[in-house]
């Protein structure tokens, strides 16, 4: 029995069923390999690193139609939407690794005590070892290599681990990943329960893990038995405030809640709406008509569902609320129109559970502190949206909100700029990642002291301790 088991795997869809649990002997054996390649600091020298983010670049530019075809055959994903929420994103993060590496990898010095001069010290960004990444199906390709061009810049080697639940682009990374990169230091693990199972099972140096908070238990438990650190990318019911009713304002929930089918883990989740809500719901129902036209189900930009699983439970979430826009479906193509809901049962799984679907909730309430009571009733989500011009207002979020990211304005922007960081609290997630803070958070970031013994300043503080001497210690710490 694995880990997983709990959790059934998806229905095959299209011509690729999931892919099958790797022997626990291979699992071993690669990860054996790994970690000899990490002792032999294989990864280490800058070279070598900038080499590989080069060679991770080269892998999306020239398989790039390859990735495409199967993130449309898991997700039903767009060309353009793929392209951009998916390779581009990574590409981006890729570019800023290779332009600030030299910089990150540079140990800093600091300021000695009087007592210890003369000496240096310094901290220096040391490789953590052998690093762990399981991915996610809603962005399979974005969420496990964005995390390994952390791992590459931070100068370790690592074993990707693909969602099973898209299993085209898991497929595609495990064929095309081991060309382009070293396969001494950098491997694809494809498999379901059982595999993730052995992997967690076995000593790591950091686990890597974007997912939801059950599964997200599980893989903190396991590492707990070696002490491993971990890194977790969870969810949340990403809350949105509109103080703001305009047509922009309609025009960016929409547009970030919608984007993938709803199943992004900063979607909004669920709209406040201070005071009254009409002309915010018809200006949502008219964005997203200019979106996805008068026939959605049948528009080419409209991703579908992953598996029939979610999109039965989808379903079942349409019935907890008055449909105001859209609440049509296709089971054929797992598709379902994007929908706007009122008269929400709060209590409700709908309000419960995060939604990862075409389905927005919208809830009146009657002032600003109100919908701050409501949000910090809840478990801390992964980014907090304020739809607002009111500098007053977005302070006070800001100061009150508790969330891994406070926006203004602009849903899900913050995602795609590489130098702020990405992560939860709480609930949310544990540690952030993106740009340098990635490189930091695979990096052990180790003290160095350097002191002669040619001058024995350590002299004026061995025992005995006489007044003078307890004197001149209070002076020089």
């Amino acid at each position: 029995m694995g880990l997983f088991t709990s959790t059934p795997l998806p229905e095959p869809v299209g011509d690729h069923a999931p892919p099958v649990d790797e022997h626990p002997a291979r699992i071993q054996q690669v990860i054996a390999s790994l970690r000899q390649a990490s002792d032999a600091r294989i990864t280490h020298p800058r070279r070598f690193r900038a080499q590989q983010l080069r060679g991770l670049e080269k892998m999306l530019q020239e398989r790039e139609v390859d990735f495409l075809s199967a993130l449309e055959q898991d997700l039903g994903k767009s060309v353009t939407e793929a392209k951009f929420t998916e390779i581009d994103v990574v590409k981006s993060e890729i570019d800023y690794a290779q332009r600030h590496l030299s910089e990150w990898m540079d140990s800093s010095t600091v300021k000695v005590p009087l007592l210890l001069q003369p000496a240096m010290a310094k901290v220096e960004p040391r490789p953590l070892g052998v690093v762990l990444i399981i991915g996610p199906w809603n962005y399979p390709l974005q969420l496990v290599l964005a995390p390994l061009v952390a791992a590459i810049a931070a100068g370790n080697a690592a074993l990707i681990k693909p969602s099973e639940v898209a299993p085209a682009t898991s497929g595609t990374l495990a064929k095309f990943l081991p060309l382009y990169l070293d396969p001494r230091v950098y491997a694809v693990c494809e498999g379901g329960s059982d595999t993730a199972s052995d992997l967690l099972s076995a000593r790591w140096d950091h686990i890597f893990f974007t997912g939801g908070e059950k599964v997200a238990r599980i893989v903190a438990a396991a590492a707990a038995q070696h002490l491993t650190p971990t890194t977790l990318e969870l969810g949340g019911k990403c809350p949105t405030v509109v103080d703001n009713h305009l047509l922009p304002t309609a025009k960016r929930i929409a547009y970030a809640k919608f984007m993938n089918a709803g199943q992004t883990c900063v979607a909004p989740d669920y709209v406040l709406s201070i005071g009254d809500s009409d002309a915010l719901v018809d200006r949502l129902g008219k964005a997203i008509t200019s979106f996805y036209g008068k026939e959605p189900l049948a528009h080419p930009d409209l991703g579908r569902i992953v598996s029939d699983r979610h999109f039965q439970r989808l379903r079942r979430l349409l019935s907890m609320g008055t449909v105001a826009h859209g609440g049509t479906f296709d089971e054929a193509t797992l598709r379902i129109a994007p929908t706007i809901l009122r008269n929400v049962d709060l209590d409700s799984e709908l309000m419960r559970e995060e939604i990862f679907g075409p389905i927005l909730p919208v809830i009146e309430l009657s002032s600003f502190e109100e919908a701050l009571d409501f949000i910090a009733a809840r478990p801390t989500p992964l980014a907090a949206y304020l739809m607002s011009e009111n500098p007053r207002l977005q302070s006070i979020f800001s100061d009150r909100v508790r969330a891994g990211a406070i926006v203004h304005n602009a849903p899900m922007a913050q995602t795609i700029i590489p130098a702020l960081p990405f992560g939860g609290v709480g609930a949310s997630g544990m540690g952030s990642y993106h740009g340098r803070h990635g490189f930091e958070r695979l990096s052990q970031m180790r003290p160095e002291l350097s002191k002669t013994t040619v001058i024995d300043t350590f002299s004026t503080i061995y025992p005995p301790y006489s007044w003078a001497k307890r004197k001149i210690i209070d002076r020089l710490l």
